[in-house]
């Protein structure tokens, strides 16, 4: 037999997968993640029982649900369902399925759209991070516009912005920018930088792993050395920021970094963890740039000193760019995170019923 429930497919920025209302799905969260992985097909390398394409990028859930926080919109819950293994972590936040969470509370009757402007901004938190972002969605006519002219690296096509500022994603997981106490540590002989900025990460200098840092994805995936120096780095690094054994966790996410050709850019290589990104999180694209106007870290802009007000950092990945405007204050002399905007794009693939076994309910 089959349990059935409502299920909207869409794509966020360069990711993809179900979105679902909180009550559409059990509330107990064994119950609950136990359906996300049959939904998603998993344990299995191809995901071929169920929605999931067979890679981290793809076996993503977004769960929204009408806000319990007087001054936002929508919770919005992030799940990462693995593909190889039975295992749902909701630590992590994710910027790009965030892009579609605004268009899906609007349609979903959560938030009414604007009548008498051409886009509608949804105040979301993130349950994950205990975070808040504006998300702005284009409805002109007073219905969702997917349709426009924006292009994201990564997907084909464009389609209408979405732009989302992240107001207070800042040492939200560890409870600060850097988890460590310091902008540089030094592990296992490697300098890096721990920061939880929209994201929990460790960023190392891809020239101290004698990279270039614009390898591609196959060809650091391919480095089983490399791969497994990250991993022990990264499990080493969660200790030091106090999160503790990370072994079963996403978090955090290690990150090779070097700089642009220029000022405000910088060259990142993402990994979700154990495979590199294709292209690039969101949240970690917010992260880097942090960290490159934030002065004392191992990507601190060499071109242009820190200061007050908005800057532009161009995230360079191996899809393509993300550019990140990053809002600093100053006082005393300290400089400190005011917020993160960035535009992506999203869009509605299918509605309808999903099918997943009664058995997942259950086991």
């Amino acid at each position: 037999m089959s349990y059935n429930l409502p299920c909207v497919l869409m794509r966020g920025g360069t990711s993809r997968g179900p979105f679902f209302l909180a009550d559409w799905l059990p509330g107990d969260p064994a119950a609950r993640d136990r359906t996300l992985i049959a939904a998603l097909g998993s344990p299995h390398e191809l995901q071929v029982d169920g929605l999931g394409g067979g890679n981290s990028l793809t076996s993503k859930v977004a769960i929204v649900s009408k806000s319990v926080h007087t001054d936002c919109d929508v919770d919005y819950l992030f799940a990462q369902v693995s593909v190889e293994e039975a295992r749902v972590d909701t630590r992590p936040n994710c910027g790009n399925m965030l892009a579609g969470v605004g268009p899906f509370a609007i349609e979903q009757g959560l938030v009414p759209a604007a009548d008498d402007s051409p886009t509608t901004t949804v105040r979301v938190y993130n349950v994950n991070t205990r975070s808040r972002i504006n998300v702005q969605v284009c409805t002109a006519g007073g219905r969702v516009q997917y349709d426009g002219d924006v292009h994201i690296d990564g997907v084909q096509g464009t389609a209408a912005p979405v732009l989302m500022n992240f107001l207070d994603a800042w040492g939200a997981v560890t409870g600060q920018i850097f988890p460590t106490g310091q902008r540089v540590d030094t592990i296992q002989g490697l300098q890096v930088t721990c920061i939880d900025a929209a994201q929990v990460m460790v960023l190392v200098r891809a020239a101290d792993l004698g990279l270039r840092g614009d390898e591609t994805p196959a060809q650091l995936d391919a480095d089983t050395a490399l791969l497994a120096r990250l991993e022990s780095l990264r499990r080493e690094a969660g200790l030091r920021m106090g999160m503790g054994d990370v072994s079963n966790s996403v978090l955090p996410k290690p990150v090779i970094v070097s700089p642009g050709a220029q000022a405000g850019s910088v060259v990142s290589r993402y990994f979700t963890p154990l495979r590199c990104h294709r292209s690039h999180a969101v949240t970690g694209a917010i992260g880097v740039a942090a960290a490159h106007v934030l002065p004392g870290t191992v990507i601190t802009d060499s071109f242009q000193a820190a200061s007050a007000g908005t800057r532009r950092v161009e995230v360079l990945h191996p899809a393509g760019r993300i550019h990140v405007d990053v809002e600093l204050s100053e006082v005393d002399g300290q400089f400190k995170l005011v917020q993160a905007a960035l535009v992506r794009t999203a869009r509605k693939i299918l509605e309808g019923t999903l099918y997943v076994a009664e058995h997942a309910l259950t086991e």
